[in-house]
């Protein structure tokens, strides 16, 4: 006869994945939103969720790892609202215990916390047994973030209206990045605030065809010539140290640097696995121990599951 599980000993784990912006187009407001065209690459760099049942209703957080103590674990942290969402629209009263192990800088432009969010919904969703479809779980994750859906999702993909509106993008070959994380975080609707006062009346926003064709072509020099982001200048004037950084891509070997995001973090694109050993060795020499410096790939899968009950 076959033992009878508990509930409580139910475990699933969840490793879900940071992102770069290989471009990021920033259009006018609308709705309190800015507009945005955007190119996202989900990279190896990743943060786990685990979920394990709890009393009924009931939702607690801890956070492990890098920069944990930055992080809340109350109603303020997308995990854990992105459980509640989940519970309120499938009509359950369920509990969970979410545990997450962090490597995605917070404040760093790489959508951590979206990324965490996006792996709670999935964990979640297994836990509960819901019967939830990938779709189902995106228009969810759009309404706690725009950048969510895209931690669902991974690969490259095009994101429009505030970035939440996916199509996946043509993409051939493997790209390498070297990650320049700087400790301290940027506020993200801060670096909204000086790009509005930079220019108050942004076109509209556009995806370059040129970004699409070097997207197919294997060529990493045709990609670090299309790389853009709209508020670099807005995040450099906030953190002047960020110009320099930019500036160091020819001095180290690198193809290009862009801005992710918001900021702080930089991404130097190289021309292969090699080229990035390289490239990480020169930048920990010209950066000493004060920016934390990563290599990793992309495109990787969005959330996916790493152990189920």
């Amino acid at each position: 006869m076959t033992e009878a599980v508990d509930p409580a000993d139910e475990v699933v784990r969840v490793r879900v994945p940071a992102k770069i912006n290989l471009s990021l187009r920033v259009g006018p407001v609308e709705d309190g939103y800015h507009r945005l065209a955007t190119v996202f690459q989900a990279v190896s760099l990743y943060d786990d969720v685990t979920a394990r049942w709890q009393r009924e209703g009931e939702t607690t957080v801890i956070i492990r790892g890098r920069e944990a103590h930055l992080v809340g674990t109350d109603h303020t942290n997308l995990a854990w609202r992105a459980a509640d969402l989940l519970r309120q629209r499938c009509g359950g009263d369920w509990g969970v215990a979410l545990t997450i192990d962090k490597n995605i800088p917070v404040a760093g432009g790489m959508a951590g916390g979206s990324a965490d969010a996006a792996g709670t919904l999935l964990a979640c969703a297994v836990l509960w047994d819901l019967d939830l479809d990938p779709g189902e779980l995106r228009e969810l994750g759009a309404e706690l973030g725009a950048d969510v859906p895209f931690g669902l999702a991974g690969g490259t993909a095009i994101g429009t209206g505030r970035g939440d509106v996916l199509a996946p993008a043509l993409t051939r070959g493997t790209s390498h990045w070297v990650l320049a994380m700087v400790g301290r975080g940027l506020s993200t609707p801060e670096v909204f605030r000086r790009f509005d006062e930079r220019q108050p009346e942004p076109p509209e926003p556009e995806v370059s065809p040129e970004l699409m064709a070097a997207l197919s072509s294997r060529r990493p020099a045709d990609l670090a010539a299309v790389l853009d982001n709209d508020l670099t200048e807005a995040a450099c004037d906030l953190r002047p140290e960020l110009a320099e950084l930019l500036e160091l891509a020819p001095r180290v070997g690198a193809l290009r640097a862009v801005l992710s995001g918001s900021g702080p973090t930089v991404a130097f694109l190289v021309a292969d696995e090699a080229a990035a050993v390289d490239v990480h060795l020169r930048l920990k020499a010209e950066l000493g121990s004060e920016v934390e410096c990563r290599r990793v790939h992309g495109p990787v899968p969005g959330a996916r599951l790493l152990q189920t009950p």
